[in-house]
C-alpha cells in the first residue's frame, strides 16, 4: 500500500466512522465510543507510520494526491504532507483517540451524534492542514465551524447559545474578506499563467503588486487573527471555553487555535512576501501584546478553565513571534510551540473538567489541599502546569526558547548596525510573558493543591485508571519532546528552510511549500 493511499485513508476515516455511527443500536452507547476510539486509534497509527516513512531534507511535498476536481475553476483534491504541517497532522491524530476516551463520562446525552461531529470535526482539521489547493483549504477551514458550533451549542454550558453565537460571529465575519482574497488570487493566477489555477505552488508564484499584496494580506491577516486567537480580536474564546464540553475544549484549544497560525505559516506570509515585510513590525506587536495581555489576564482569573483560556492566547503569541523571526530556529520554534500548547493545554483541560465532572465547580475560591486527596491527580497537574511555564525537558521549553531565540537573532543585526532597535525590545519585552506565565500558574498550583483541603461536596476521588492512561500518554509526548526534540525538528528544518527562503529571496519560479 502506497503512503499517498494511507494518507487518504487517515483523512476519510472519520468520515466513515461518522457514517457507521448511526447504524449502531439505539439503546447502548458502548459500541457508539468503541467504534469512535477505533477509528481515532487506527488513524493515529496510520499517521505514526507516515511519520516514521517521511523523508527529512527533501523539500515539497510527500505522499501527495493531486485529482482534478471543478477543472474549469482550477480547483483540485489536492493533500500532501511536507515539514509544516506533518507535526501538526501527528498532534490532532494523537488527541483524537483521547477525547473520545475522555468523552465517555462527560457527554450523556445525544451521544451519536456527538461522536459523529467529533469525528466529522476530525475530518475538517486534518483537511485543513493537509489541503495544498487554496480553495479546498478554505472549504475545511469553512467546515469546522460546523461540528464545533453544534458541539459547544448542544453540549455546552448555561450560556453555550451566547457562546456559540459569538463563536460564529466572529469566525464568519474574518472568513467573509478570507474568501474574497481566495476568490482575487484564482483570479489572478488565471490571468498570469492562461489557465485556472488555486495551487499554492501556482500562487506562490505569483507577481503581485505590492498595494495589491498588501490589501490581500490584511484579508488573511483578520481571519487567521481571529483563529489564533490575538488582541484584540481575542474575546471569543475565553466565552467558547467556558461554555463548551470538556472534549470540545480540547478540540478548541489542542488544534483549532493552530489554524489561524497555521494560515500565517502555510498561506499569509509566504505568498505575500513583499506585504508580510510590511506588515511584521504591526503583527509582532500583537504577537508580544497577547503574550503579556493574555497572561496578565490569566493572572487575574478565578475561574480554573478561564486561567487556562486565556493562556493560550498568550502561549500563541510565541507561535507567531517565530513566525515573524524569519529565522530558522524561530520558524521551528514556532511549530513546536505549536505542538507543545496543543498537548499542554489540552492535558489541562482534561484536568479541569476531570475536576469538574466530580465537583461541578471552576472557582478557584473553593478548593485547597487537593494534593492531600487525590494525589496522582496532583502529580499530573504539576507536571502538565510546569510544562506550560517552559520547564526544561519539557515540550514548553523546547518550544518557547527556540522562538525567542530566534527573536533574538531576527532582531540582533539591525540593531548592531543601528537600523532599528525595535525588533530587539519586543524579544525582550516577549521575555517576559515566561516570568509572567510561571506567576499565574504557581499561582493555580498553590491554591488549588496545596493547603488546608477542601472541595465543594466533600472528598471527591482520585483519577480513575482511564483518566490516568489519558494524562500519561500527553505527558510522555510532552517530555518526548523536551527530552529529544531532535526526530521532529529534523523532520521539520527543510521545510523551514525553504519557508525562510521564500520570505526573504522570493522568486517566481521557486516551487511550493
Amino acid at each position: 500500500m502506497s503512503e499517498a493511499v494511507v494518507l487518504n485513508l487517515v483523512l476519510w476515516l472519520p468520515v466513515v466512522g461518522a457514517l457507521l455511527i448511526p447504524l449502531l443500536p439505539r439503546e447502548r452507547d458502548a459500541p457508539v465510543y468503541t467504534l469512535a476510539f477505533a477509528v481515532m486509534l487506527v488513524q493515529l497509527l496510520l499517521v505514526i507510520w507516515l511519520f516514521v516513512r517521511f523523508e527529512s531534507g527533501v523539500s515539497g511535498l510527500q505522499f501527495a494526491t493531486q485529482i482534478p476536481w471543478i477543472a474549469a475553476w482550477g480547483v483540485a483534491y489536492h493533500i500532501g504532507l511536507d515539514g509544516l504541517n506533518l507535526l501538526l497532522v501527528l498532534l490532532t491524530a494523537l488527541l483524537g483517540p483521547l477525547v473520545v476516551a475522555g468523552a465517555v463520562r462527560t457527554i450523556t446525552h445525544s451521544v451519536k451524534l456527538f461522536y459523529a461531529m467529533l469525528l466529522v470535526l476530525q475530518f475538517a482539521m486534518l483537511g485543513t492542514f493537509l489541503a495544498q489547493n487554496l480553495f479546498l483549504f478554505y472549504l475545511f477551514w469553512e467546515a469546522m465551524l460546523i461540528p464545533m458550533f453544534l458541539i459547544i451549542g448542544i453540549w455546552g454550558g448555561e450560556r453555550r447559545i451566547y457562546a456559540t453565537v459569538k463563536f460564529v460571529l466572529y469566525t464568519a465575519f474574518g472568513s467573509i474578506f478570507m474568501l474574497v482574497a481566495v476568490i482575487y488570487l484564482g483570479l489572478a493566477a488565471h490571468a498570469a499563467q492562461g489557465a485556472p489555477s488555486f495551487a499554492f505552488s501556482d500562487l506562490y508564484a505569483l507577481e503581485l503588486a505590492l498595494p495589491v499584496q498588501t490589501l490581500l494580506l490584511l484579508a488573511f491577516t483578520l481571519a487567521f487573527l481571529i483563529k489564533i486567537p490575538s488582541i484584540p480580536l481575542h474575546t471569543w474564546l475565553p466565552d467558547a471555553h467556558v461554555e463548551a464540553p470538556s472534549p470540545g475544549s480540547v478540540m478548541l484549544a489542542g488544534v483549532l487555535l493552530k489554524m489561524g497560525a497555521y494560515g500565517f505559516l502555510k498561506l499569509g506570509l509566504p505568498m505575500l512576501p513583499e506585504a508580510a515585510k510590511l506588515f511584521t513590525p504591526v503583527l509582532m506587536s500583537l504577537a508580544v501584546a497577547s503574550i503579556i495581555y493574555g497572561a496578565l489576564l490569566a493572572w487575574v482569573q478565578d475561574d480554573i478553565k478561564k486561567i487556562v483560556a486565556y493562556s493560550s492566547i498568550s502561549h500563541m503569541g510565541y507561535v507567531m513571534l517565530g513566525l515573524l523571526s524569519y529565522e530558522l530556529l524561530g520558524i521551528q520554534g514556532a511549530i513546536m510551540q505549536m505542538v507543545s500548547h496543543g498537548l499542554i493545554s489540552a492535558g489541562l483541560f482534561f484536568m479541569v473538567g476531570m475536576l469538574y465532572e466530580r465537583t461541578h465547580h471552576r472557582e478557584l475560591a473553593v478548593f485547597g489541599g487537593l494534593a492531600k486527596w487525590m494525589p496522582v491527580y496532583a502529580l499530573f497537574f504539576m507536571l502538565l502546569a510546569l510544562a506550560s511555564v517552559g520547564l526544561p525537558t519539557t515540550s514548553g521549553f523546547t518550544g518557547e526558547f527556540l522562538v525567542l531565540l530566534g527573536a533574538f537573532y531576527g532582531a540582533w543585526p539591525a540593531f548592531v548596525q543601528g537600523e532599528s532597535h525595535y525588533a530587539l525590545i519586543l524579544a525582550s519585552l516577549a521575555v517576559l510573558g515566561v516570568i509572567l506565565g510561571a506567576l499565574y500558574m504557581l499561582r493555580l498550583v498553590r491554591r488549588l493543591l496545596f493547603g488546608p483541603a477542601q472541595a465543594p461536596g466533600g472528598q471527591p476521588a482520585d483519577l480513575s485508571r482511564r483518566e490516568r492512561m489519558i494524562l500519561a500518554t500527553l505527558v510522555l509526548a510532552i517530555f518526548t519532546l523536551g527530552i529529544y526534540p531532535k526526530p521532529f525538528l529534523h523532520k521539520t528544518e527543510q521545510a523551514a528552510l525553504d519557508y525562510q527562503r521564500l520570505l526573504l529571496e522570493p522568486t517566481p519560479a521557486q516551487e511550493g511549500l
